[in-house]
């Protein structure tokens, strides 16, 4: 019996894969809440989930319980799910595959991600990803890229990621794509370390648009935008309480400022 539960196949036009996790790849839910907007945006219906015996310690990753009807008790396993949408103004549709990052087996699961991409006829796979960083909460989150091909980077006009060490499942796909030959490109967006633990729509909003930029899309982020406003006041009212780290924000500020000052100088040429 397969790991990969389909219980539909949906035709799709020129599909693009966009894949979040939440784990160890999702600083501040950057991701997650970037991928969970754009299947609700879009109404994506389910159609397949990858079972989650074979790759969750459900020690590390344990299963929820909850009350229906305050009488029942529900088991709520950990789960990673499709959904099928098609995309408003583009010429494609678009599969999410929302989770969790796996504990096991991250080489087989991410073959039954590339198999179904390959069966769908997916042309291109995006994996979203948000990380902790030296970044103000004032300032536009950062995105930076990982691709399969350098190529890809400069072609779509990403900043390209530099980053050297440990990986998680997004860096396990994005080479079994390599492997596969389908294109893939990684978004991440920086988080400010000091709200780590608040979920970041700065972050999300910041990913959502440079993946429309990457698929030629327009993406209504009208309810992001209004969210990351109400979150930069809240962290601004927050960080005004202690003067060390103010004064901190106030110094990440300034390096920003500088860079962007920097890049819009002409050039020597």
């Amino acid at each position: 019996m397969s790991e990969l539960v389909v219980s539909s196949r949906p035709r799709l036009k020129r599909p693009v894969l966009l894949a979040a996790f939440r784990g160890w790849n999702d600083g501040g839910q950057g991701a997650s809440l970037a991928g969970g907007y754009l299947a609700k945006q879009w109404s994506a219906a389910r159609f397949a989930e990858i079972d989650s015996e074979g790759f969750f310690d459900f020690q590390a990753s344990r299963p929820h319980v909850s009350l229906v009807d305050g009488l029942t008790r529900q088991i709520e396993w950990p789960e990673n799910a499709f959904f099928h949408a098609a995309i408003p103004g583009a010429d494609r549709d678009v599969v999410l595959l929302l989770g969790i990052e796996p504990n096991l087996r991250w080489r087989t699961f991410a073959g039954l991600i590339v198999d179904l991409a390959k069966e769908l006829g997916v042309e291109l796979v995006v994996t979203l990803g948000s990380l902790l960083a030296d970044v103000p909460h004032t300032r536009a989150a950062p995105v930076t890229a990982a691709a399969s091909d350098l190529a890809l980077v400069q072609e779509m006009g990403l900043e390209p990621s530099r980053y050297e060490g440990p990986t998680g499942i997004v860096g396990i796909m994005l080479d079994a794509c390599r492997e596969a030959a389908i294109p893939s490109v990684s978004l991440w967006a920086a988080v400010p370390h000091y709200v780590s633990l608040a979920p970041s729509p700065r972050a999300a909003l910041a990913l959502c648009n440079r993946f429309g930029e990457v698929i030629g899309a327009d993406i209504d982020v009208a309810e992001l935008e209004q969210a990351a406003g109400e979150y930069s006041e809240q962290v601004t009212e927050a960080v005004s309480a202690d003067a060390e780290t103010a004064a901190y924000v106030e110094e990440l500020e300034r390096r920003v400022d500088l860079l962007e000052e920097a890049e819009d100088l002409p050039s020597g040429d």
